[in-house]
Order: structure tokens, then C-alpha cells, then sequence
């Protein structure tokens, strides 16, 4: 059975990167080496994501965990640069086959966020995914898809019959020099090179259904208090303090049953605004993983002892992440959600984040999308909106993976 997370990471990344030595090579090409790494090592890790400029919660070893209750296999790999004596990059890769089957009979991995490496540095690029591409290749995988935490800050759309795809990428041809040129007239530097470094990989990428939400708001939690209170527009300023003057109070859940209970709420929100849920092993799961070592925290909204509303927020790499909410059909009018959101700000203030990520957004402006009245509670605390990349795919072995596809997640 694989640890999970309990406690925090904050040594630096220096010592993270040299304290996970390539005791284990799965092969090599040059100066760096690729390896798997051993549950042992599931701090060193975490400390490894939670330095890297490009790290991200889902690349956290008890995200891996959290999958593996639901029927994913994670896989972590590093990248081990024999030059700098020091892990460079890594991977966390989820595998799931088709029902009933094996992962050796056929399976789609996934680099959820990732992986976290260093996409200007096109050798270190190519080394890694020549190295993983003859692993999993020999494992079984049909498909390897991926989702590079990487924005896309500014667009810019046609205007006429045939406006630009919202993915600048989602064209159904592979990823290659011919729309880099395009990209580079649209996109900042850092996502250029990025789709750059992704054209000169040993493997052509095609463009897929995101799996991670494609737009997002984030704000930016650099400011003071006072600032961010003064960003957001005014009305969302006087229902936090409504809440409060009403007597809404906003606690970390600190038990089973707390959490328990914010499930009833959120079978109720799903019910309300027609989306689905996970079990309650599995948010039950993903406190005991990261409530402990505080990366995480689920915070519920109470009124006269009855609890009203609750939002789970994960921390890492500085950054919170609102991934789930819930809320109850009584006592909207004393804006709990409001108030929730912000203790949610002021905690991962108070953690050392420099983020918060509202974590989805409709995928355009349109006001008939399913979600705009989300949209339009998140939009209103000051933050930015944020394009990603988006996913990826490159197929191993193409005709298997056509008649999968019916069969294995999307």
C-alpha cells in the first residue's frame, strides 16, 4: 500500500532534487536518466512539485492516491540530470485500462497538469518523453495524454462567420512547426515556447478533449487584504460583510461527520444545478490524504449551529485551487458563499500562496452557457481570466486505441 500525504513540504527545492538519486533507471539517453520512484519517496516528491515553477496540485503524490481509490494505477517518474546531480523534472502519469482488463492488455496513461519540467529546455524535453514514450510503449499503453500547466494569457478572435477555434491548436492536425509561427502572433512568449519545445518532441501530439477545466479565473493574492477587498466589485465586498453582520461563521471541517455532512450538500448542489458527484469514499478520501499536512482545507459556512454552504480548497506549489462547492437551497439571502470564499483567500494567504484558481469557467463569453451564473459569482473577486493549453494525445498504437476508445475514459 503506497503512503500518502500527511504533512507539508517546505525544504527547499535544491535538496528535494538531490536527495532523489537514480537508484533505479528505467533507461538512459546521455546526461539525464529517467526512473521511476518508489513510494518511499512520496515527501521528496511533493517537495520537488511544490518548488518547481511549474508545479501543480495534480501532480502531488496524494492526487495519485486519490485516483488509484476510483480505478486509476499512478505511475511517477523523474528525470534525473547527471551533469547538475539533481532530479530536473517529473511525472506523475495515470493509468487506467479498459473495464476488466489488465493494464498489460491495453491502457490510456495520463500526465494530468504536466508534466513539471522546464519547456523552454527542448534537450531536457526530448530526453524525457524519448525515455517514457519506450516505457510505457513496452507497458502497454494505447495513448499517452497530457495537460501542461501552461496559460495562454492573450487571444485574439476573428470577428467574421468563421471566428478563430477558442484552441489555437484545435485544428485535428498534429502539433508542428507549420502553426508555430501563428502561435507566435497570438500567444505570450512563455506559451510559445512551450507549444515550441512540444513540436520538436520524438512523438507527434494531437489536440483532444481537455479533461482539466480550459479556462479558469485566477486571482492574483499578492496584494494585502485591504487591496484585494477594494478589487473586487462592490457588491461582493457587502455580501461578505452581510454574512457576517447576519452571523454567518466559517470553520475548517475537523471531522468525519463535518465531512459527512458537506456531502449531503453536495449531493443537494449537484441535484440543483444538474452536474455530477463522486461517491462519499471518495471526498472522504481526499481529506484524510491532504486536510493533515495542510494541503487542503474543507471549509464550512454555518448559521444558528446549521450548516449552509462548504468549499473544499487545495493548496500547493502556492497555489489554492477551489475544487469543489457545495451549498444548501435555505438562507441564500445571508451569502454564505460570500464569506466562505473569502476565509478560502486569507487562509492561502496566510499558507504562502500567491494564487487562488477559481478552477473553471464556461469555455466562452456566451451567456447561455450551462454555467455562466458561476461564472459570473467567480469574476467578481478581482481575478484574471486564464486560458490553458489544453490536452494532448499521442497514440502507440493507433488501430487498438480506435476500437478502445468506446471503452476507456475521455
Amino acid at each position: 500500500m503506497l503512503s500518502t500525504a500527511k504533512e507539508p513540504c517546505h525544504a527547499e527545492r535544491s535538496e528535494a532534487s538531490r536527495s532523489i538519486a537514480p537508484q533505479r533507471s528505467i533507461m538512459s539517453l546521455n546526461r539525464y536518466v529517467l526512473r521511476s520512484v518508489s513510494a518511499l519517496e512520496w515527501k521528496k516528491w511533493d517537495q520537488f512539485v511544490n518548488d518547481h515553477p511549474g508545479g501543480h496540485f495534480l501532480q502531488s503524490w496524494g492526487w495519485g492516491e486519490l485516483k488509484a481509490s476510483i480505478g486509476w494505477y499512478p505511475l511517477r517518474f523523474s528525470l534525473w540530470d547527471g551533469k547538475q546531480r539533481q532530479m530536473v523534472a517529473a511525472a506523475q502519469v495515470l493509468c487506467r485500462p479498459a473495464p476488466g482488463f489488465p493494464l498489460w492488455a491495453g491502457h490510456l496513461a495520463y500526465i494530468p497538469k504536466g508534466p513539471v519540467i522546464d519547456w523552454s529546455d527542448a534537450r531536457m524535453c526530448q530526453a524525457f518523453f524519448t525515455q517514457l514514450n519506450a516505457y510505457l510503449r513496452r507497458r502497454g499503453a494505447l495513448a499517452l495524454r497530457l495537460e501542461p500547466n501552461r496559460v495562454v494569457e492573450a487571444l485574439t478572435y476573428s470577428t467574421g462567420s468563421n471566428p478563430r477555434p477558442e484552441n489555437p491548436l484545435a485544428t485535428g492536425v498534429p502539433v508542428a512547426h507549420s502553426n508555430i509561427e501563428e502561435l507566435q502572433a497570438v500567444d505570450t512568449t512563455a506559451t510559445t515556447a512551450t507549444i515550441a519545445t512540444m513540436a520538436t518532441l520524438p512523438m507527434p501530439l494531437y489536440p483532444v478533449q481537455p479533461v482539466q477545466p480550459i479556462r479558469s479565473i485566477v486571482l492574483d493574492l499578492t496584494p494585502t487584504e485591504d487591496v484585494l477587498l477594494a478589487a473586487m466589485k462592490e457588491k461582493w465586498r457587502y455580501n461578505l460583510r452581510l454574512a457576517e453582520r447576519k452571523g454567518i461563521t466559517v470553520r475548517a471541517a475537523e471531522t468525519v461527520e463535518d465531512v459527512e455532512a458537506w456531502y449531503a450538500l453536495l449531493w443537494t448542489t449537484g441535484e440543483r444545478d444538474h452536474f455530477g458527484i463522486h461517491t462519499i469514499d471518495y471526498y472522504l478520501k481526499a481529506w484524510h490524504v491532504f486536510a493533515p499536512g495542510q494541503q487542503a482545507c474543507l471549509f464550512l459556512a454555518e448559521y444558528d449551529g446549521r450548516l449552509l454552504a462548504g468549499i473544499f480548497v487545495a493548496m500547493l506549489a502556492r497555489q489554492a485551487i477551489y475544487l469543489y462547492g457545495a451549498s444548501s437551497n435555505e438562507h441564500r439571502n445571508l451569502m454564505p458563499n460570500y464569506l466562505l470564499q473569502w476565509a478560502a483567500i486569507c487562509w492561502a494567504k496566510r499558507q504562502g500562496a500567491v494564487q487562488y484558481d477559481f478552477w473553471g469557467i464556461p469555455e466562452t463569453e456566451s451567456a447561455g452557457e450551462a454555467m455562466a451564473g458561476v461564472y459570473r459569482f467567480k469574476r467578481g473577486w478581482g481575478g484574471k481570466t486564464m486560458r490553458f493549453v489544453g490536452c494532448y494525445e499521442h497514440t502507440y498504437r493507433p488501430l487498438a486505441m480506435r476500437m478502445a476508445r468506446k471503452f476507456l475514459p475521455t
